[in-house]
Parts: structure tokens; C-alpha cells; sequence
């Protein structure tokens, strides 16, 4: 049993972190956060933005994603410290840059669970005891929202029961999660039926060209889909062997993904009927596809499998709600890891009997609920959501560089082959998924940016934490002209609010390209020196690392 938590003087937390997480627990935190309500939603709205063409964007979504996880894992491996994405930007650039993308990667790992709560109640709907729950256009009614809320408290009150806990229940909702996935593909394709000429339906297989397709990637869900293989990064800091199972676990789940996913785009298009195919793949309607609020289920209803529809429905909350569960557990790992470096109240690093971050979940139940008021749907959330996330991806690649550069006789336990060559290339390929998320999802992020400046500021002024960091302003001097160079870029481009675009299709991602290597050297050159570095790992990552046990022998 673990020993309660006391506190030191200055109001920190004495006890630390149960390493009690082993190879399963962090491939199926990964994995469970990637298969949520994507799957269940991702194929539809896909199709109706590129067509069969969406076939490609999950491809290209897929590439993106792994691009980006790559470098992860080296750093996940190096650095096996809870909230992790939020805290390797802070050793390679100091403490404003350090505070930004962890104020980024706190943001996207808080709002994730309630848009899994959205989903469950969507899907609910099909249920005559929801039909009360949403109004036409999506929003929550007042029963609906406190429905919402109950299942926030539920999701919320299973993390206070300790990781081993909360690895055990992950476990067993992601066998499931992954499980029922599987057997629909096969179930529809084999027993539904498969028509090859749906591919070239209604409006063509690819309908928008190129723009449909990249805008499907961030738009459709796609992305969103992927997101979660930092999970074994934010749980580093619980893993009993970090520095061999963060790779696999990081890899494993993405893998994993793009092959689950692929296949279900494939099917969902070949097992539609010919009556639910309009005369477009955007085309809404009564009897289409398109009009689906519970794509699967009624697909599989259309095919005469009811009773595979009735386990759909049912998979809709756990799967869901699994991923909702291990968001909620990263957000209080992330806001944990923000108060070690002093960037938020040290009330972030308080931890319960059970060694838990109990504060970072209570104030992630709370932000949750607060999301259910002001976005409409589920989709509204989706764009918002992916484009937070993808620019916290963004300062990985940055601190893989600057510590290949400053540390490279650093012990790397999973080094990654053509480093040099991959983290430039995952830092472009996330502006770019940026890029294609479009302004009117971009300049609200934009708006969340500033917010989380106004609570760095706040904190700092207040002496809400006795650790004041270094803000190191010339290690992030790149900083401002790379968030205000991206808002001008997608501004002026063909995700962008002009009708005659400054930059057109094809000549934006050349112009993202050329900016995003000039940001990445630009932050190499001036990122910490060396000595800084390796100070900050000692005061601050060695101590975590001191609870882990010795590696095994072979």
C-alpha cells in the first residue's frame, strides 16, 4: 500500500510517483486513446468532405502521425518523466518556451474528454430514453448536459483510484475497444456485402482534388483519430521499464492504428447501399449516409445485421469513454509536470494516498464541463482540438534537434535512425497539418494561445509556486514569429477566409515548408547551452528517474 503524501515547506508534494505501469499498460494507454469516437464518426465525415479519395487522407494522416511519433519515442525513452510532452521543450528552450507548449499539450489532453462524452451522448440518441438530450443542431439540452456531466464525474472518479487501477480498467475497455473495430470490418465486408462500383459513385472518387483530401486529414477527424500515442510520454513517469517499452508502446500503437483504420474507411465505403448514396458525397439528406448520427450501427442496421448495430451502440460509450478516461489521467500528469517546473500552482502537484495528482483531475472535470456550453457538436470540437494538439507535437521534433545537437553522447536507449533527417520533417509535416485545419479553427486556438499566457503571467505575479523558472528569453526568441508566422501563412492561404488566396493550393505548403525549416534551425542555433541543460535534467528529471527499478538483464 502506498504511504501517504506529505508536504514539504514550500507546499510541494514529498511522496512521487508509483512506477507500476509495465509494457501492455503503456501500449494500451496509447492505443486506447487513439481508438475512441474517431472510428466511430471518422469514416462518414471523411467520405462526405473527400470521397473514396478519404481513403488517401487517412494515409496521409497516418504518415504524419508516425512521423512525429518517431521522434517521440526517442525522447519518451530519454527522458521517462510524467507529462513529458510538456516538459522536453522546457530543457531544450527554457522557461517561456517550455511554458507554451505545455500550456499547448495541457490544453489538448483537458478537452479531449468531453469530446468523447459528446460522442457518447450522439450515439445515445438512438435510444428513446436520450431523445431529449440534444437539440436539433447539436448543443446540449439541459438534461442533456447534465447527463454530460455525470459521465465527466464518472470518467474523472476512476482516475482517483490509483494508476495500477486506471491501467487495469484502460486495459480492459482497450481489448474491447480494439476487438469490436476488428470484427466489424470483417463482419460487414464478409457478411453485408462489398460493392467495388461505390468507389466511383455519385460525384467520383475524388471529388475536391487535392484541397479535399488535405482538408479532410484535420477537418474530417482524421488526425484526431491518431492523436494519443503520447500517452506512454505523459505516463512515463508511472512506467516500471520507460526506457524500453515508451518505443513500443509509442510505435506499436500507431501502427496499430493506421492498419485499423484504413480498413474501415475502405469498408464503410463498399458496404453503403446504392439508396443511401446521393448524387454527391456532401449531399444531405433523408435516407443517406450522410444523414447517419450513428454511422456504423446504422450502416450495419441497413445491411440487415441488427444485432451487430446493437453492439455498436453499446461499444459507442465504452469506447469513448475509455478514452476519455486516459485523457483525464494525461491532463493531471501534464499540469503535474507544469507545477515541477513551475509554471502553475504547486496545489498541481499535491498527490492523494494512492499517489495520484488528485488537484490536475478535479480542475480537468471542471474544464471539461465548461466545454460542453459553448461548442455545438462533436465535430466543432474535433478542428479545435487537432490543431492544439499538433502544435504540441511541434516542440518535440524541436527538443529531438536541440538535444541531438547539444547532448549527442547523451544515453539514448531507442535512438532513432536518420534523426537528423526525420525531426525537420515531423516539425513540417505538423505546420502543416496546421495548415490544413484551417483559419476559422485556427485564429480560435489563436484565442486559447493568449488565454494561457494571461494564466503563466497570473501565476508568476501571485507567487502561486515557489519554483520561478528562468524564461530564458534568447532560447525562445523564435517563438513569437513561429505562432504569429503561422497565423499569417494560413491567413493568406487556401484554408484561409480570402476568396482570392495571397498563396494558392500547392505554393502555401511550399511556403509552410520554407518557414518551418527556418523556425527549426532558427531554434537549434539559440536553444540552451549544454551546461543548462544537463543542470536542468539533474535538478528535475534525475530525481524522477531515481524510483525506477534496474533493467533487466538478458
Amino acid at each position: 500500500m502506498a504511504t501517504p503524501a506529505t508536504e514539504t515547506h514550500d507546499g510541494r508534494s514529498s511522496a512521487s510517483l508509483l512506477r507500476e505501469i509495465g509494457l501492455i499498460g503503456l501500449l494500451w494507454a496509447s492505443m486506447g486513446s487513439i481508438i475512441g469516437s474517431g472510428w466511430l464518426f471518422g469514416a462518414q465525415k471523411g467520405l462526405m468532405t473527400a470521397g473514396p479519395a478519404a481513403i488517401i487522407s487517412w494515409v496521409v494522416g497516418g504518415f504524419a502521425i508516425l512521423v512525429l511519433a518517431l521522434v517521440h519515442a526517442e525522447l519518451g525513452a530519454m527522458y521517462p518523466v510524467s507529462g513529458g510532452s510538456a516538459r522536453f521543450p522546457h530543457y531544450a528552450f527554457g522557461g517561456f518556451a517550455g511554458a507554451s507548449f505545455g500550456w499547448f499539450s495541457w490544453l489538448q489532453a483537458a478537452t479531449v474528454a468531453p469530446i468523447e462524452v459528446s460522442a457518447m451522448i450522439l450515439y445515445a440518441g438512438h435510444y428513446g430514453f436520450a431523445s431529449g438530450w440534444l437539440h436539433s443542431d447539436g448543443t446540449l439540452t439541459s438534461s442533456g448536459l447534465i447527463v454530460a456531466v455525470v459521465l465527466m464525474f464518472l470518467v474523472s472518479s476512476v482516475n482517483y483510484l490509483g494508476i495500477r487501477a486506471l491501467a487495469l480498467t484502460n486495459s480492459v475497455a482497450t481489448w474491447w475497444k480494439v476487438g469490436v473495430p476488428l470484427a466489424t470490418i470483417l463482419i460487414v465486408a464478409l457478411v453485408g456485402g462489398f460493392h467495388t462500383s461505390n468507389f466511383t459513385a455519385a460525384n467520383g472518387f475524388n471529388p475536391d482534388g487535392a484541397h479535399g483530401i488535405l482538408a479532410a486529414v484535420s477537418t474530417s477527424g482524421i488526425i484526431f483519430s491518431y492523436l494519443g500515442f503520447e500517452q506512454a510520454d505523459q505516463l512515463a513517469g508511472e512506467s516500471n521499464n520507460p526506457k524500453r517499452d515508451i518505443p513500443v508502446a509509442v510505435i506499436g500503437s500507431i501502427v496499430l492504428g493506421l492498419i485499423i483504420y484504413i480498413a474501415l474507411q475502405v469498408v464503410f465505403i463498399g458496404a453503403l447501399p446504392e439508396s443511401a448514396i446521393g448524387s454527391t458525397w456532401s449531399q444531405v439528406g433523408d435516407g443517406l449516409y450522410t444523414a447517419f448520427t450513428g454511422p456504423w450501427a446504422q450502416l450495419a442496421s441497413l445491411v440487415s445485421l441488427g444485432w451487430l448495430a446493437s453492439i455498436l451502440y453499446l461499444d459507442a460509450i465504452i469506447s469513448p469513454g475509455g478514452t476519455g478516461l486516459i485523457y483525464t489521467a494525461a491532463s493531471a500528469r501534464v499540469s503535474y509536470g507544469l507545477s515541477r517546473n513551475g509554471y502553475v500552482p504547486t496545489i498541481f502537484e499535491r498527490l492523494s494516498a494512492r499517489r495520484v495528482p488528485w488537484f490536475g483531475v478535479l480542475f480537468a472535470f471542471v474544464i471539461g464541463c465548461i466545454c460542453f456550453l459553448p461548442f455545438p457538436s462533436w465535430q466543432s470540437l474535433v478542428g479545435l482540438i487537432t490543431s492544439a494538439s499538433v502544435l504540441m507535437y511541434a516542440g518535440a521534433p524541436l527538443s529531438f534537434g536541440a538535444f541531438r545537437r547539444r547532448l549527442p553522447d547523451a544515453e539514448r536507449p531507442w535512438r532513432l535512425p536518420f534523426g537528423g533527417v526525420i525531426s525537420p520533417v515531423a516539425f513540417i509535416v505538423a505546420n502543416f497539418v496546421i495548415l490544413w485545419t484551417g483559419w476559422d479553427t485556427d485564429w480560435k486556438l489563436g484565442i486559447a494561445i493568449l488565454l494561457g499566457y494571461v494564466l503563466l503571467v497570473a501565476n508568476n505575479l501571485l507567487k502561486l509556486n515557489p519554483t520561478q523558472p528562468v524564461l530564458d528569453w534568447h532560447a525562445a526568441q523564435w517563438l513569437p514569429i513561429y505562432l504569429v508566422g503561422l497565423g499569417i501563412i494560413v491567413y493568406l492561404s487556401d484554408y484561409g477566409p480570402l476568396d482570392n488566396p495571397v498563396i494558392p493550393l500547392w505554393w502555401d505548403l511550399v511556403v509552410m515548408a520554407a518557414f518551418s525549416l527556418l523556425i527549426y534551425y532558427w531554434a537549434l542555433y539559440v536553444a540552451l547551452p549544454t551546461a543548462k541543460i544537463e543542470e536542468m535534467v539533474n535538478e528535475v528529471v534525475l530525481p524522477e528517474e531515481g524510483d525506477l527499478a534496474p533493467m533487466p538483464s538478458h
